[in-house]
């Protein structure tokens, strides 16, 4: 939704993000996935019922979740019934097709009921809620799953007009705008990591019942689920030898398993990148084009700004050739096999002239500068750029507050020399404790924007099971 510069604001908004609920829904006993913790959901809950209870200076609130909010990607779902799965799909689980994204919505609902009962309270007291898609959630593309959300919440709202309660729940694909007020995304699209093509329309090139997969989700479904000990989050400073000494500790049979699982990943990666370029892509551009059209007419904000919108995303890495190879290490791997082959035939030739023990050395100090550069071309978080984007958006969009989630990890930045404000929401993603050394704990972090005698504010609060919402510092 958004909402005209010209209107007079009569909301208050609470925002939050990348609560990742069934991130652990598990059918298969091979694979681990790290537990969700059991709290988390509880104060959800909590600060859910809180805000549906307080007036804000509004009307009413209207709750946005900035992405992320289901975890379809996260989950390993199996449906041995269904007789349409691709050999890929009977491999890792239930992909993102509408049919399967409504699967995995259900168990999410059953898994969930507490936090479902809260959102449903919430907005059966008249308040209304935006769901901005996420990379994690942009099954939110197919109207059926929409649909099943909807009808979700509405099971648990009580005695409230049906009609009304299903119209103050809605959707956006791309971004939310308070005309000057506020412009809130999930972030995703200037992560190359996780950008997609097009964002308004996500599917598949080769199979338009499907939602294009990229890079992040290629290499979770093939490499990262099904490899035991093996994290989603925390590759941003491992290098190759982390890699390795992770390998040695599965064992040689382990070891191999993992290599084989990196080299399908591989293969399937280069397939993606195939299909960037070919006629089916050319189409879904020109469908893209034509509801960027659409929206841009529909929002009043005008195509000239939507495309300059649609130019601060970043390319997806399966479009680039060397954005695999630097993203998969795969150039460090060659770099360092080359030295290797070059200092194993000057050692061999040092033992007749002795004089290339010097070409050795100049080998050794080329490797050196080589990786090091490559290593820092290697940008796995995305922190930076967003922040540097959401300064261009606050100038397109004009609006005091530039708010995304996406990296999970909350912050406060002022930009464009202090006209406006980035804020990132971080995260409602808690695993339990104790499940691993490094068990995360979320911030609990949400944001309230209202407006007070025409002047924006915004408040990033934390949430606390025992006093509330108190000042994140």
């Amino acid at each position: 939704m958004v909402i005209p510069s010209s209107s007079n604001p009569r909301e208050s908004l609470l925002v939050f993000s990348d609560v990742h609920l069934g991130s652990d829904v598990n059918d298969r006993p091979t694979t681990e996935l790290i537990r969700r913790s059991s709290r988390i959901d509880a104060d959800l809950a909590e600060l859910l019922r809180h805000y549906a209870e307080q007036k804000p200076s509004g009307d009413r609130w209207r709750l946005v979740i900035a992405g992320d909010f289901i975890d379809f990607i996260g989950m390993v779902v199996d449906d041995p019934k269904n007789e349409e799965l691709t050999s890929e799909e009977r491999e890792h689980g239930l992909g993102n097709s509408s049919e399967h994204a409504r699967i995995k919505l259900r168990r999410v609902a059953e898994r969930h009921t507490d936090v479902f009962e809260a959102l449903a309270e919430f907005v059966a007291r008249g308040h209304a809620l935006t769901l901005v898609h996420g990379n994690h959630d942009v099954e939110f593309h197919w109207d059926d799953v929409k649909k099943d959300f909807r009808e979700y919440l509405f099971q648990h709202a009580g005695d409230v007009d049906r009609a009304e309660f299903l119209a103050r729940i809605e959707f956006n694909p791309w971004f939310f705008y308070w005309g000057t007020v506020a412009y809130i995304e999930h972030g995703h699209q200037y992560d190359s990591f996780c950008a997609t093509d097009h964002i308004i329309a996500p599917v598949s090139p080769l199979d338009p019942r499907r939602v294009a997969r990229g890079f992040s989700d290629t290499l979770l479904r093939f490499v990262v689920r099904p490899t035991r000990g093996m994290r989603e989050h925390g590759h941003e400073q491992l290098g190759i030898t982390d890699y390795l000494a992770f390998g040695a500790k599965l064992g040689l049979s382990g070891m191999l398993a993992l290599l084989t699982r990196y080299v399908r990943a591989v293969v399937e990666l280069f397939k993606l990148r195939r299909l960037h370029f070919s006629e089916a892509a050319k189409a879904l551009r020109e469908e893209h084009e034509r509801r960027k059209a659409l929206f841009g007419e529909a929002s009043r904000i005008g195509m000239d700004r939507i495309r300059a919108l649609a130019a601060l995303q970043v390319p997806p890495l399966t479009r680039s050739i060397h954005g695999i190879m630097a993203s998969l290490l795969l150039d460090r791997l060659a770099l360092g096999l080359m030295a290797s082959l070059l200092l194993v035939t000057f050692g061999i030739l040092c033992a007749y002239q002795s004089h290339f023990f010097y070409a050795c050395l100049a080998v050794i100090v080329a490797w050196l500068v080589a990786h090091r550069h490559l290593t820092k071309l290697r940008h796995v978080d995305a922190a930076d750029e967003m922040s540097i984007r959401a300064g261009h958006l606050a100038k397109l969009l004009p609006a005091a507050f530039v708010v995304m989630g996406h990296t999970h990890t909350p912050a406060t930045t002022p930009i464009n020399d202090g006209a406006s404000t980035y804020i990132n929401l971080g995260s409602w993603a808690e695993e339990e404790p104790g499940e691993s050394a490094q068990s995360y704990t979320a911030a609990r972090t949400h944001l309230v924007i209202h407006v007070e005698n025409g002047e924006p504010r915004a408040e990033l609060l934390a949430w606390d099971s025992t006093t509330g919402p108190k000042r994140f510092r």
